[in-house]
């Protein structure tokens, strides 16, 4: 392990300090590239889109915020309380509440989005390998397209996103300050976009609104390409490690993944919810407390898009877990059977499906441009 924490087994990971530009001037650094990242960042024009253009997802698509559900109410585990059902007199005032806990759901996502892009953004500073930092510069602009699209999206139907919760907030901030590469790779594209790629995957099967369905499609033709980055250095790192740094980061993961499990989606993270419908934060914590157990979290996780269920997959596929917490994740979710799923993620059809409505669109470009430079 070099003496600044960083775990590199890979010349294409090998990272500088972010303030040592002069690294990156090395002659020899430029007839170093790698072509490992070469496919990935080719492919970027097969699945290109832009938010602003209406041919790709149009944002004034309307939908009736006042009598209809973006996201199904079996998704808003406080509504099964009675403290609060009762509380909601009307099917409005339930349509409404559903609609402000959905707010705060794609808050979350552009806030990970958002962190996404300076993550991205930040690897491109210590990255010495130009293939390698190519791509941490094509997945900035990816991730940029996603805020740009997201935030459209929030003050289409919402006017402004909400607070980020601060579980996500102290995680994004952990990787995305942190030196060490490892963390940064394995906190973004593992952690986050594993949980990214199951809530998209949620929202597309469950939304009543054509305009998340497509938008979270969309994404997803992206993110599905970020989380090969995240495969192809697991695959070149993690079989090298010793046992001393396979423990490092595994131990790490675990932490974070526990963390989340309890407090990303807790009730503690829902306040301001409960406090904009009159309700008490405590009585409906309180009740919520009896509903979410570790046997309810189990349940929840045979789901295949459960978004901690994809984060599992996603460690377990990368190596990182082994017998040392093989038990702690196997309280929540069978790991023989997300072994048995092999590396097809949640996701991917979805993905593929917005490719090829991209590629439709984008040949048609391609098609009509050669016929004007042939006029």
């Amino acid at each position: 392990m070099a003496a600044d924490g960083n775990i590199t087994k890979d010349i294409i990971y090998d990272a500088v300090a972010p303030d040592d530009f002069e690294s990156m001037l090395e002659l020899d650094r430029y007839n170093a590239r790698s072509t490992a990242f070469d496919k990935i960042i080719s492919a970027t024009h097969d699945h290109f889109w832009d938010p602003l253009d209406k041919r790709y997802i149009d944002f004034d698509e309307p939908f009736d915020m006042e009598n209809t559900m973006i996201l199904p109410e079996e998704m808003v585990i406080s509504l099964q309380t009675d403290y609060v059902s009762n509380a909601l007199k009307t099917q409005k005032d339930r349509v409404r509440f559903v609609n402000q806990f959905t707010l705060r759901t794609f808050s979350s996502i552009l806030h990970g989005e958002q962190g996404a892009l300076n993550l991205s953004a930040s690897l491109c500073h210590v990255l010495k390998d130009q293939g390698a930092q190519e791509y941490a510069a094509n997945q900035t602009r990816e991730e940029a397209r996603h805020v740009t699209a997201f935030a459209k999206y929030i003050k289409t139907r919402w006017g402004r996103p909400v607070e980020c919760g601060p579980t996500l907030k102290a995680l994004l901030v952990d990787i995305i300050a942190s030196p060490e590469v490892y963390k940064k790779i394995v906190g973004m594209q593992m952690l986050v976009e594993g949980l990214a790629m199951g809530a998209f995957a949620t929202v597309f099967k469950l939304t009543n609104d054509p305009l998340a369905k497509k938008l979270m499609q969309l994404v997803m033709t992206d993110e599905a390409f970020h989380h090969k980055f995240g495969k192809i250095w697991a695959d070149r790192t993690i079989p090298n490690l010793t046992p001393a740094e396979h423990e490092i980061i595994e131990l790490w993961a675990a932490q974070c993944f526990q963390t989340l499990l309890f407090n990303l989606v807790g009730p503690t993270q829902q306040r301001s919810l409960y406090e904009e419908f009159g309700l008490d934060p405590e009585i409906v914590i309180a009740e919520l407390g009896k509903l979410i157990t570790d046997e309810t979290r189990r349940e929840n996780m045979k789901e295949q898009t459960n978004i901690f269920r994809v984060l599992v997959k996603t460690l377990l596929n990368a190596g990182i877990i082994t017998d040392r917490t093989r038990a702690f994740y196997a309280m929540y979710v069978d790991i023989d059977e997300l072994k048995g799923e092999g590396d097809k993620m949640v996701g991917d059809e979805i993905a593929e499906e917005g490719i090829r409505y991209l590629q439709e669109i984008n040949f048609a470009d391609k098609a009509k441009q050669v016929l004007i430079a042939a006029e």
